[in-house]
């Protein structure tokens, strides 16, 4: 290896359609006892964070940037943010993206390379994708970002296997190998892989991509699904968690199919733990995340991405799970 490349710090992007579960991977990552410290930067399809406060607690820092895909609007925020850490390199082994569950990873490997400090001082190690065992056949149905993720992959951890049939998965492993026939991939549950198998494993290869998209270093553009939107609410008091559980499976249950996420931090009544809540169209989970700051505002914040969403109706609906004043 030469000395250029030991000097330079490896990033591992972290993609994979909405509620694959990179977060659930990435909190793997960071919790586990591996001697390694990666900054951490998380992007988020929305104009109200909730991903920063999924992440478990640690000693990593962690950069977010909202309101944009990290393949758009801020990819000049991600360049930024990449300068910044190479200034105080010492501090960490590696760096991790984690991209909104709408990116096209093609549009992030290119930051590697057009830009000359990012491309210096940085050295992609792997584009590692994290798919939906359950869901990937119907995104790989209506949506063009799922399928790129797949096929730039180097990495994919098929997740939530425990969810689907052998004959299922074999159908799902199939489809992938459809798509990319060069990835490793990793039957997991839960994220459960193991770390060795998605860092560190020096597998981006430039020649591979240039090969399968020849304009990859010059071809700038990029859509999404313009019926896919994000939207955001909070509110100040306190959430009755039988009112709130109550409404979001009437919403989920009539409305789900349209609702490819939603994810939320709530501050329950009478609780000094915030609750993190989770959804990938009907099926929804949640849990305690850790305890409220002393200095942070216990407020409620609700997150949906998805189609035919009536924010009117999704504004109300959250201010009534609210305790009465």
């Amino acid at each position: 290896m030469s000395a250029t490349t030991t000097d330079q710090v490896p990033v591992t992007v972290l993609t994979g359609y909405l509620g694959a579960g990179k977060t659930t991977l990435l909190n793997r990552i960071l919790s586990e006892q591996h001697g390694r410290k990666y900054a951490v930067v998380i992007n988020e399809f929305g104009e109200l964070g909730v991903d920063n406060d999924l992440v478990v607690d640690a000693d990593e820092e962690v950069f977010e940037m909202n309101n944009g895909c990290i393949c758009c609007t801020v990819r000049g925020d991600l360049i930024r943010i990449l300068g910044g850490l190479m200034k105080r390199r010492g501090k960490f082994d590696g760096i991790i993206v984690e991209t909104t569950g709408l990116a096209n990873p093609a549009p992030v490997a290119q930051t590697f390379f057009v830009d000359e400090t990012v491309r210096t001082k940085t050295r992609l190690d792997a584009i590692v994708t994290v798919v939906d065992a359950k869901h990937v056949l119907q995104r790989l149905s209506d949506s063009a970002e799922a399928e790129e993720q797949i096929a730039f992959a180097d990495v994919i951890v098929l997740n939530k296997t425990d969810l689907v049939t052998e004959s299922e998965l074999e159908a799902v492993e199939k489809r992938l190998r459809q798509i990319n026939r060069v990835a490793a991939i990793h039957r997991a549950e839960r994220g459960q892989v193991r770390l060795d198998e998605v860092l560190g494993q020096n597998a981006f290869a430039l020649e591979r991509v240039l090969a399968r998209v020849p304009d990859f270093l010059e071809d700038d553009s990029h859509d999404h699904d313009a019926d896919i939107a994000s939207m955001s609410f909070a509110v100040d008091r306190p959430i009755d968690p039988e009112k709130f559980n109550a409404w979001i499976g009437r919403l989920l249950a009539e409305n789900g199919q349209d609702m490819l996420r939603t994810k939320g931090i709530l501050a329950h009544q009478g609780e000094d733990r915030r609750f993190a809540f989770q959804a990938v169209h009907m099926m929804a989970d949640g849990n305690f995340v850790g305890p409220w700051r002393p200095d942070e505002p216990r407020r409620s914040r609700l997150v949906f991405i998805g189609r035919k969403l009536n924010r009117p109706q999704l504004r109300r609906g959250f201010e009534a799970c609210q305790v009465d004043s």
